[in-house]
């Protein structure tokens, strides 16, 4: 019977069916009718959890199983583990009037023993189970009861790791997807509204010494906002990276290269390239995005390169340019969204979530090279 008790409370995952069985299996071991359960909820007030064949005095008045009884203040607020206890029906105060008044809805409960459930060293509960003779129960059903409200305390930590373990999950879920939304303002928003905020700008200085000149920006202004919006909608209808919708990963990182203001020469291999998982591919192009819109706002480079090569079940990504470049180790300060910088921040996030290795190389006046490993 112990071997199913445990076995029962270790397959199933809602804990009041699981005491419900537990219950009926007590009851019916011991040769009685009638058992429940009190669980102490976050506020220290005892719920009932589960209960057997309660009599129509308790049952259909669920008032008289609230608040403390002598049952419960027996093992509240004790510092060491007690033994379970016989209580005789003038001694418990939930059930002495109904014998005193001799009402019948009673169904003459004459004893019951209460046993702790306890994830040591914390009381979870108590584990009742009620007699209908002048009988207390024996030190070995009392042994018994304990050991079977052991494995019920158990059960009760197991459920709460779990349910706590499913809040942290819930919780780092919420985190990486609200990362993932500034990621994705930050890649097609904010890139799309600073290019045309670069063309207005030329329109701007050109439009009273050469108007054709800034007609013509205005009108890549105009270009780019279309592309733009039309972007940020599908972004909005499916969390996979639009151009990658109808293009292979090579035929996207080619249009994104062929449409920087920097020249951008790019190079893959091998010449067939094969399909890689959504994850990745949307990631690596993310990661291409953000690298040369940061060769064109910061580098004043005269050119770049782009290369994506996949070998040994390896792919790697290099975007390099010989721009004035910077030190490396004021890195550090462009690695935190916290101070607004989300270039940087969002390659070394994006790398982190595929799992990859980021390496960036640069000096004052040498240009930058940022190197993207990431494993199939």
């Amino acid at each position: 019977m112990l071997y199913a008790i445990a076995g029962y409370l270790n397959r199933q995952v809602d804990v009041h069916e699981a005491l419900q069985e537990v219950l009926a299996q007590v009851t019916e071991l011991l040769g009685l009718q009638t058992s429940w359960v009190w669980l102490f909820d976050a506020a220290g007030e005892p719920l009932v959890a589960a209960s057997q064949n309660l009599p129509p005095y308790l049952a259909d008045h669920p008032e008289r199983m609230t608040g403390l009884c002598q049952c419960l203040e027996t093992f509240i607020g004790v510092s060491t583990k007690k033994p379970a206890a016989n209580v005789d029906v003038l001694r418990c105060s939930r059930l002495k009037n109904a014998e005193r008044d001799s009402d019948p809805t009673a169904l003459g409960l004459r004893f019951h023993a209460s046993v702790p459930i306890y994830a040591h060293p914390e009381l979870l509960g108590v584990l009742n189970v009620a007699s209908e003779d002048w009988r207390e129960l024996r030190p070995d059903e009392l042994q018994l009861l304990h050991i079977i409200s052991d494995q019920i305390g158990l059960a009760l930590q197991r459920a709460r790791l779990s349910a706590e373990h499913t809040a942290a999950a819930t919780h780092l879920a919420t985190i990486e997807e609200r990362n993932r939304l500034a990621r994705e303002i930050h890649d097609t928003l904010a890139q799309g509204l600073a290019a045309i905020a670069l063309q207005l700008e030329t329109a701007d200085a050109l439009v009273e010494r050469r108007p054709e000149r800034a007609r013509e920006a205005v009108q890549r202004a105009l270009l780019l906002t279309r592309n733009n919006l039309e972007e940020a909608r599908r972004s909005v209808m499916d969390l996979r990276t639009a151009p990658l919708q109808e293009n292979t990963l090579p035929e996207a990182l080619a249009a994104l290269a062929r449409g920087e203001a920097t020249p951008v020469s790019y190079h893959f291999s091998p010449s067939s390239f094969p399909a890689l998982p959504s994850r990745i591919e949307a990631g690596i192009y993310r990661i291409a995005q953000e690298a040369l819109a940061n060769v064109r706002k910061h580098a004043s480079a005269q050119q770049a390169e782009l290369r994506l090569h996949l070998e040994d079940q390896w792919l790697s990504l290099v975007v390099r340019d010989n721009g004035k470049g910077f030190d490396p180790d004021s890195v550090a300060q462009f690695t935190s969204t916290q101070t607004g910088h989300f270039g940087l921040a969002g390659i070394n996030e994006r790398v982190k979530l595929l799992g990859g290795n980021l390496c960036i190389r640069s000096e004052p006046g040498t240009g930058t090279c940022i190197e993207v490993s990431i494993p199939l």
